[in-house]
C-alpha cells in the first residue's frame, strides 16, 4: 500500500515537471512556452550588438509597445536563440503594475545566430521580433 502512493507521487511529480525541460528542439521550446497560433511582427523591438566579443555575455533590450494597464498589457517576455544547445534562454513575467514592457540583460550565445524574443499580451495575442548576432568566442559549453 505504502510503496504504491509513493509510486502514483513519483508519477504525478515527473508529469508536473516544466515542457520547456523536456523540449530538445527550437520550435518544440516555442511550443512549449507560448503555444501555437499566428504571430504579429510588429509593435515590439529587440536589440543585441551584430557583433559581441564574448558570447558570455551579450547584452540585448526588449521593447514592447503596450500602455501596461489592467485591460491590456504584457504578461511575458521569452528569449530563444536558434543555435544554442539549449534554445529556451530566458523568460520574464511582467504585470500591469510594471510602468513600461522593457528588459535589458544579458545572454550567453554558443555561436553566430538569431535571437528570436516573443511578447505575450493580455488579450493572448503574441509579438515576435528577431535579431542576429555574431559571437567572436562562444558562451556556451557544449
Amino acid at each position: 500500500m505504502q510503496n504504491s502512493r509513493l509510486r502514483r507521487r513519483a508519477i504525478l511529480a515527473l508529469i508536473a515537471l516544466p515542457w520547456p525541460a523536456m523540449a530538445s528542439g527550437l520550435q518544440d521550446a516555442i511550443r512549449d512556452a507560448v503555444g501555437e497560433g499566428e504571430f504579429t511582427e510588429s509593435g515590439i523591438t529587440l536589440t543585441l550588438p551584430a557583433t559581441a566579443e564574448n558570447g558570455g555575455q551579450v547584452p540585448l533590450t526588449v521593447q514592447v509597445e503596450s500602455p501596461q494597464t489592467p485591460a491590456l498589457h504584457v504578461t511575458a517576455i521569452h528569449l530563444f536563440a536558434t543555435r544554442n544547445p539549449t534554445p529556451g534562454v530566458a523568460s520574464f513575467r511582467l504585470t500591469p503594475l510594471v510602468a513600461r514592457a522593457e528588459l535589458q540583460t544579458r545572454i550567453r550565445l554558443a555561436e553566430h545566430q538569431q535571437v528570436i524574443a516573443i511578447a505575450v499580451m493580455s488579450d493572448g495575442t503574441r509579438r515576435r521580433a528577431v535579431a542576429e548576432a555574431r559571437v567572436s568566442t562562444g558562451g556556451c559549453l557544449s
